[in-house]
């Protein structure tokens, strides 16, 4: 059970919800701190270790400042989004043959909201594991540092968006993966952004 709030610590909590929800991505320490009016980073991330603590915040990574997501809430009611299909590095999107639907928290039910299941290890380094469930807003462009679903020549990736002067680099948070440079001749295009992760347990 989660722990009941201090009111500093609702503030901050509705701040990077709030964040999220006008960003389709989390917060930097740096755009909280400005935010909140705090004069450190330290203090930014003492609250997020606190929230993680008390089971409200989830850092997803070593040090991984983009990669802060709000913890499921085991006390709201859940709804349904479709399960697409599995996500796996340089393959086709696999699709799924009969619809499934996954249950997710009310905050992230949206018409252009859909969920997808992960193959692979490539994004380990931000807490994206084999088998993990991914919930993704329908966008076609990002931000730097992001996490999106692409397609580049036909073969979908799940990887960090990093565009540059000479095309788009997509980068894996596992050192075994090399980054993959798009060139500005390649059939790419961006599928949506990566919301909040999450694993279900037998």
């Amino acid at each position: 059970m989660k722990r009941k709030l201090s009111p500093k610590k609702e503030r901050f909590l509705r701040f990077v919800k709030g964040f999220i929800k006008q960003y389709d991505r989390p917060p930097t320490f740096f755009e909280i701190m400005n935010g909140l009016g705090f004069s450190s980073l330290g203090t930014v991330n003492w609250y997020v270790r606190e929230l993680e603590r008390d089971g409200y915040l989830i850092r997803g990574g070593f040090n991984a400042k983009r990669a802060l997501y709000v913890s499921e809430d085991k006390d709201e009611e859940n709804y349904r989004l479709p399960l697409l299909g599995l996500i796996s590095a340089g393959k086709p999107l696999e699709s799924i043959e009969d619809r499934e639907y996954i249950e997710v928290p009310l905050s992230y039910v949206h018409p252009d909201n859909f969920v997808l299941r992960v193959k692979g290890d490539s994004m380990v380094e931000d807490n994206i594991q084999d088998g993990d469930f991914i919930i993704v807003r329908k966008r076609a462009t990002a931000y730097p540092g992001q996490t999106v679903v692409a397609f580049i020549n036909g073969e979908a990736t799940l990887k960090r968006y990093y565009p540059s002067k000479d095309g788009v680099e997509l980068h894996p948070r596992n050192p075994a993966y090399s980054i993959i440079k798009v060139a500005p001749e390649d059939d790419f295009r961006i599928i949506g952004v990566v919301l909040f992760v999450f694993r279900k347990y037998k």
